[in-house]
């Protein structure tokens, strides 16, 4: 089940909603771990046990590990937990890539294990790791099992995140406050994440569907498709992370925020803090830091940025061009250490221009089915390979979908939020917000319903991860 679906919209969540606030107190965990075992069943019931298991392995670990934390065996354990949560991950997730490339370099013919790809297992199985460390660090475990199989399954952030840090919300999980003001808030944001989504997101995602199965490629084709893929996967993302955010303000829980308007950035370091801010932190809490960080020294330093970006990279998909997409913002961020730790703190127009070049960059490679794939569209974008520089098609969806990027790429930025905010300034100003939201809301709704109804399927794009 999706977020962007009637059977979602219209069914599961007013059902939820009203068996959740209908609970008492002590109930309302139960009801919401049971409506994300159905939210998580209805696509992929046999994943439910697996997902159920990691959940049994981190709580037993989790109690262990607490319990000989001042001992060599609650080390032990910590790291069999981890060992453990990322062995289902490689298995699911990377076997047949591992076999793939095996097969490739001895000449083998080991069979491939065709394995489907549990739907978020990168982004619960990160959440447990980090329980257990956390842990082993201090925390306190959690003595309730359902508490923590909602930290874990919890249906709004279960398939794509934010990745939540267990003592983000661990008081939370028993004592949260409901208001009808929180509520309110979290259905706007749950709305403005559909509608970037469906009104956004989906009509990009038809420009890129459009170029891909284009024979009559051109150089402005090709810049065409590579902006519409950086906006698109930014909507998408974004609005599937408001829209959980809403969702988790709707029950109570307060998550942190993923996404800060990254491509206003003046520097791909500061692309990092604003993009898909929950994955970056684990890696630097988890990974980074653990490794020293920036305490030994520049050579220490650009390794440990090297591993991270490569584990990001592999973290995203079990393809060469998604660890080629890793070290290529290695290389750009231990280039801005080198060469521009002053300029990078001036926020001159050349410095946007560079980070959303390189970003854009950086999303073909991420976007291609494989290195070669990544090669050609590099070489489509700078006209190598006798290829024009423009053609009917590229100019006919320049036409059909000119509105589109132009509301993308307003969008992308704070422009209508400080509008808003300059009106809400004024005390007419607030009246007439407070008086039109509900109204907006209320139509944009509709609006997206009829787009659901004649639309075709749209998965989110990090479903795939």
């Amino acid at each position: 089940m999706v977020f962007s679906s009637i059977s979602f919209l219209y069914y599961f969540l007013p059902l939820t909603v009203v068996l959740y606030f209908a609970s008492p107190k002590k109930l309302k965990n139960t009801v919401l771990l049971l409506a994300s075992i159905v939210f998580y069943g209805w696509g992929e019931p046999k994943y439910v046990i697996l997902m159920g298991l990691s959940v049994l392995l981190g709580y037993g670990f989790g109690l262990w590990v607490e319990k000989y934390r001042e001992k060599r065996a609650g080390k032990i354990f910590c790291i069999s937990s981890v060992c453990i949560s990322l062995s289902f991950l490689l298995y699911f997730k990377y076997a047949d890539f591992f076999l793939r490339n095996f097969n490739a370099a001895t000449g083998c013919s080991l069979p491939l294990l065709n394995l489907a790809l549990p739907i978020g297992i990168s982004f619960y199985t990160f959440q447990i790791i980090s329980y257990t460390i956390d842990v082993y660090r201090g925390e306190a475990a959690q003595k309730n099992l359902i508490r923590l199989a909602v930290y874990v399954m919890m249906f709004p952030q279960l398939i794509a995140g934010p990745i939540i840090r267990y003592a983000d919300i661990a008081r939370q999980l028993s004592q949260r406050e409901h208001s009808f003001g929180q509520a309110a808030s979290g259905i706007r944001r749950f709305v403005i994440g559909l509608a970037k989504k469906i009104l956004l997101s989906n009509q990009l995602g038809e420009l890129c569907s459009a170029f891909l199965a284009s024979e009559e490629k051109s150089v402005l084709f090709y810049w065409l498709y590579a902006i519409a893929f950086m906006l698109q996967i930014y909507f998408d993302f974004s609005g599937y992370s408001d829209m959980a955010i809403g969702l988790g303000r709707l029950f109570g829980f307060r998550f942190p925020e993923n996404f800060n308007y990254p491509y206003i950035s003046a520097s791909i370091t500061e692309f990092w803090r604003r993009w898909h801010i929950s994955l970056g932190t684990w890696f630097r809490d988890y990974v980074y830091i653990p490794m020293g960080g920036n305490r030994k020294g520049k050579g220490r330093q650009f390794l440990n940025i090297l591993v991270v970006w490569m584990l990001t990279g592999f973290w995203h998909g079990a393809a060469w061009n998604f660890i080629l997409w890793g070290l290529i913002f290695a290389a750009l961020l231990t280039a801005e250490k080198l060469w521009l730790p002053e300029k990078r703190k001036r926020r001159h127009f050349l410095a946007h221009i560079y980070t959303l070049f390189f970003v854009m960059l950086s999303f073909v490679v991420f976007h291609a089915e494989n290195l070669q794939q990544a090669c050609s569209d590099f070489g489509g974008l700078f006209g190598i390979g006798g290829i024009p520089f423009i053609s009917d098609e590229a100019l006919y969806c320049l036409r059909s979908f000119g509105i589109v990027l132009l509301a993308g790429g307003i969008g992308a930025t704070p422009a209508v939020c400080h509008w808003a905010g300059r009106i809400s300034q004024k005390p007419a100003g607030i009246r007439i917000l407070h008086a039109a939201e509900p109204v907006v809301l209320v139509a944009l709704m509709l609006v997206l319903t009829a787009y659901l109804v004649d639309g075709s399927f749209h998965p989110f794009l990090y479903f795939r991860f």
